[in-house]
């Protein structure tokens, strides 16, 4: 009983800092690795390299069509939400990039602002990537298409709960894969 009474009034003699300083809330620190690409196998009407480190899924939503699919990232509990669509005289290009800017733009309640990236390739496909930043459910939207016969529109989500300072580099990292998708799309002829 004596040592322990020395040992509680030593631990407040000792232990009393009158110079503490609060340490700031902070987030754990992520190590990405290296970036490495595949291209897709899946039999799809288009092609594009994805990082080694995802992979693809089919889209099992019950208002999915054919040639949706997801690309997984298990490590960072994320998605891309591929949806692809034929340009018909139903589904015209005006149409569905239309939709497209309708559903990046309903992010605005918690979209602190959108920017817009316009991206051709030399085989005539283009495409508009948008970087919706703030708490948006989907930081990453974009679209590709040929103009005459493929249209695809992609969205990123992470199975969290949106707070853009501990998922910023997540979505960095992700963004990226995102762009190299964009950059190498091949549609079928």
């Amino acid at each position: 009983m004596k040592y322990f009474l020395y040992l509680v009034i030593l631990s407040f003699v000792c232990g009393c800092n009158p110079d503490y300083t609060p340490k700031p809330y902070g987030y754990y620190r992520i190590t990405f690795p290296e970036k490495s690409y595949q291209t897709s196998q899946a039999s799809l009407p288009y092609r594009f390299q994805l990082a080694s480190e995802a992979f693809i899924e089919t889209d099992q939503t019950p208002d999915a069509e054919a040639y949706w699919i997801n690309i997984v990232y298990p490590v960072y509990h994320a998605k891309i939400n591929l949806s692809y669509k034929p340009i018909t005289t139903d589904t015209t290009l005006a149409r569905l990039q239309e939709d497209c800017h309708r559903l990046a733009y309903a992010h605005t309640l918690k979209a602190e602002s959108i920017n817009e990236h316009f991206y051709q390739q030399d085989n005539g496909s283009f495409g508009l990537l948008y970087i919706i930043e703030g708490n948006a459910a989907s930081p990453v939207q974009f679209f590709m298409t040929d103009s005459t016969r493929h249209f695809l529109r992609g969205s990123l989500y992470i199975a969290t709960r949106p707070n853009k300072d501990s998922l910023a580099p997540v979505i960095d990292y992700l963004r990226e894969d995102v762009i190299r998708l964009m950059e190498t799309m091949e549609f079928q002829k």
